[in-house]
């Protein structure tokens, strides 16, 4: 089958079966949230006894830790089939799976690049209190082999973090609020739903805008989602049909974002700093003045210290643009315009102006 017939959509079955029908190296990076293989033998009892909703589907029991093992290599060897010669892998696991698919990664050919820890800031507490809090996954980034020209924003994630360089432990809340989908009940429809920004910060960090992404363990489609708004392409595949429903629905209620509204990813090249504020001493902006997005959804006033003020955001060009939207960052050099003689001018173009006249 042809790559392009596959594109943005959800394939319902055995991801064993369906990544048979992916043209080999065609996708450009891969997400994988595999079952953990959590081995739980009972129901976990709070304090007060009522039951934890954790994962007790299914689709998370295995009888031994060889058929997880041979169901784990099948799945991953299929992948490596798929991605492409520079492509890049991530897969996220408990300490009771993530060694099993690191040892199986790095058998299987893979590159193995980083250990990224996510600390949760609001994990689940030890109910019995006989071992430390499980506070923390960990994901493993890998190319297809050691001379892999893979991607890798650096100036992105720089940027993320605030002009410094990403670390690899990344401290992002737990899928909660509004962002958790629940059914009539309250219950909730996925056990182990992965928040947006977490998803959002692997993505912006491995792949380019247009790039295809592959995720074989779908679920409520967070992957997708997120490669929607940020102008990637995704293949999603998935067995449970309540998790393929939940998913369509989300992604079809996901806007894009144009390329302006999206964190730059090329590299920065030797050019002179201007700072917003410079552009406020030249004359080519005034204390005041309102800034808008091109397509005119957003304002917000400049003051005289160089930061913006938008309804509750304040700051600098880069977190109110990001506020506003609702993403971990963004570009605000290529967000804010401002209106002259009828006209949108970005702020980077009058930046590019200072930089030429000095």
């Amino acid at each position: 089958m042809k790559i392009d017939n596959l594109l943005n959509k959800v394939l319902t079955g055995n991801n064993r079966e369906l990544l048979k029908i992916i043209p080999e190296e065609s996708v450009d990076m891969i997400f994988a949230d595999p079952p953990y293989n959590l081995q739980l033998s009972r129901k976990l009892k709070r304090p007060d006894n009522s039951i934890v909703n954790g994962v007790t589907e299914d689709w998370d029991h295995f009888s031994s830790f060889e058929e997880y093992d041979k169901f784990t290599y099948d799945w991953l060897k299929l992948c490596r089939n798929i991605l492409k010669p520079n492509g890049s892998i991530w897969v996220i696991g408990s300490y009771h799976n993530i060694f099993r698919l690191g040892y199986i990664l790095q058998n299987l050919g893979f590159w193995i690049l980083n250990d990224i820890i996510w600390r949760k800031t609001n994990p689940m507490p030890n109910f019995r209190g006989k071992r430390f809090t499980n506070a923390h996954e960990t994901m493993i980034w890998a190319t297809k082999s050691e001379k892999s020209k893979y991607t890798f924003n650096y100036e992105s994630m720089k940027s993320l973090n605030g002009d410094l360089q990403m670390r690899s432990d990344w401290t992002i809340p737990i899928c909660t609020g509004n962002e958790r989908l629940k059914n009539k009940d309250g219950i909730k429809i996925h056990p182990t739903q992965k928040p947006e920004n977490l998803i959002s910060r692997v993505i912006m960090s491995s792949t380019k805008i247009n790039d295809i992404i592959l995720d074989p363990f779908f679920g409520t489609g967070t992957t997708g989602v997120v490669a929607k708004r940020l102008n990637r392409k995704f293949i999603g595949i998935e067995e449970n049909k309540q998790y393929v429903k939940e998913s369509i629905k989300r992604i079809k209620n996901t806007t894009t974002l144009s390329p302006e509204e999206i964190i730059q990813t090329t590299p920065k090249i030797q050019e002179k700093r201007i700072p917003f504020g410079s552009l406020l001493e030249n004359g080519l902006i005034i204390p005041g003045q309102l800034l808008t997005d091109f397509r005119k959804r957003w304002t917000a006033k400049v003051r005289a210290d160089g930061s913006l003020i938008s309804k509750d955001n304040k700051g600098s060009i880069h977190t109110v643009a990001a506020a506003l939207q609702g993403l971990p960052a963004c570009n605000g050099w290529s967000f804010w315009y401002i209106k002259k003689s009828g006209q949108l001018i970005s702020i980077d173009h009058l930046r590019s102006m200072m930089r030429l006249s000095t």
